[in-house]
């Protein structure tokens, strides 16, 4: 199959805008986006696309993906496949210096979700970042902390442990010649909260409220009942980032399709713990499916084996088609991916395995389906969540906790159609049989 260069669809999107748009996306300061904890760059996909379809150019645009994105469970002792704070300061540090040699600009801009603000504001505060940093912008992050509790001293997010005693010790929480901007929930960020709500003692005082997330000297905004991830990676969210950078508002929210999109990224290990070191010896296969039924259309579009960067593409799709993605590696569940379309191109479609299938689902000889919005988490009643025409009965009303639903089918069913629905967004995906290791994850774009 014919490849299309990635250059000429990104000039070719770009034609399409208006000349001042791409004139002053030009003079802006080209931008890195650091990802929060556990998660990986892919989360930024749909900011990226926004970002490009307002006259950004694809190669001013610098996600990160760190490649052990769990905190420690303490801050000062090494733990395998786990970071440090220190470790996650250092790698901003070395992207924001290879953005600044790659385009020649003389700053750049920040924008980090959750944990991925602390080492931007670590970078910019404390360690001299300011001269290189013209925009700083967290997007949820704890910036007092999670909790208050003893027994966690250490912890990277306890408020009154090492990290944030310093981070917080000073008169004002930012300096000079950065403007920093911080973007919060009103009331729906679980991990500010007044009460631990997303652990084992849900009533347990944190020592920490709704507003934590705001920064002395910053300007704060509230995004109403944005939820803790749909602060960054929402298009309401975008829209704050882009004006508080560009200066100006976005021409569009909506990404600017491409007549031919290319699609790749990494396969990444799940096990023993998540992270986003490359998973070598990983089969993938890409599918066009039919999206009222979530069947295949044709033999596979893309087949390929990852070497030992764990790359997985490239792969040109149409901007309208749904797709399946299949990911085969030994020791880890093989998972089927579907996917909704993807207008545009990019090369951060990262791919982890799903869980494990616990030894019951296996024994169960049934199927296991997963509903996943990895850009936000599901609010009852703000959304409308359904899972094979229902809405997932783990989903309670309150804060948004999380991001994942589970439906269980009996074997009998496999290999029929299940729908997943949140508000707007629909994807189909096809159950299979978790007696073979298989886990079906029905993947939503926003």
């Amino acid at each position: 199959m014919h490849l299309p260069r990635r250059g000429l669809l990104a000039s070719a999107a770009l034609l399409a805008m208006p000349r001042l748009a791409r004139s002053q996306a030009a003079e802006a300061p080209p931008i890195v986006f650091v990802h929060g904890n556990g998660d990986h760059a892919a989360l930024w996909l749909t900011t990226l696309w926004r970002f490009e379809s307002n006259g950004f150019a694809r190669d001013r645009l610098l996600a990160l993906n760190l490649p052990d994105p769990l905190a420690r469970d303490d801050d000062t002792v090494p733990q395998p496949g786990r970071s440090g704070s220190a470790e996650q300061t250092q790698r901003v540090a070395e992207a924001v210096a290879a953005l600044r040699a790659r385009t020649g600009a003389a700053r750049v801009a920040l924008i980090g979700n959750s944990r991925g603000g602390n080492p931007i504001r670590d970078f910019v505060v404390h360690q001299d970042g300011s001269e290189q940093v013209s925009h700083a912008i967290l997007c949820g992050t704890p910036n007092r902390g999670v909790y208050d509790w003893p027994e966690f001293r250490n912890r990277e997010f306890n408020r009154t442990g090492p990290f944030f005693s310093r981070m917080n010790g000073g008169p004002s929480d930012v300096v000079p010649g950065t403007r920093f901007l911080t973007l919060r929930s009103e009331w729906n960020d679980v991990y500010a909260q007044p009460r631990a709500i997303w652990s084992a003692t849900p009533d347990r005082p944190t020592g920490t409220d709704v507003d934590g997330p705001e920064l002395r000297g910053a300007t704060n905004l509230v995004l109403g009942a944005l939820d803790h991830r749909e602060v960054a990676y929402h298009w309401r969210a975008f829209r704050e980032q882009f004006r508080f950078i560009a200066g100006r508002e976005p021409e569009r929210i909506a990404p600017l399709p491409e007549a031919r999109p290319a699609l790749s990224g990494l396969v990444t290990q799940t096990r023993p713990a998540p992270t986003n070191r490359p998973l070598a010896e990983a089969e993938v296969e890409v599918f066009r499916t039919d999206p009222a039924t979530g069947a295949r259309i044709g033999e596979a579009l893309h087949r390929r084996t990852t070497g030992a960067d764990g790359a997985w593409g490239p792969v040109a799709v149409a901007p309208d088609w749904t797709l399946e993605i299949v990911v085969t590696a030994p020791g880890h569940t093989t998972t089927h991916f579907y996917r909704g379309p993807f207008p545009r191109s990019s090369d951060i479609v990262h791919l982890r395995p799903a869980r494990a299938l616990t030894p019951a689902e296996r024994e169960a000889g049934g199927c296991v389906v997963l509903l996943q919005r990895p850009r936000g988490y599901f609010g009852i009643p703000r959304d409308i969540v359904l899972l094979d025409g229902r809405q997932p009965p783990e989903l309670r009303p309150g804060v948004a906790v999380t991001a994942t639903a589970t439906l269980r089918l009996p074997a009998a069913e496999s290999g029929r159609a299940v729908v997943g629905i949140c508000n707007e967004e629909r994807v189909v995906a096809r159950a299979w049989p978790a007696s073979e290791g298989r886990i079906s994850v029905a993947e939503l774009t926003g």
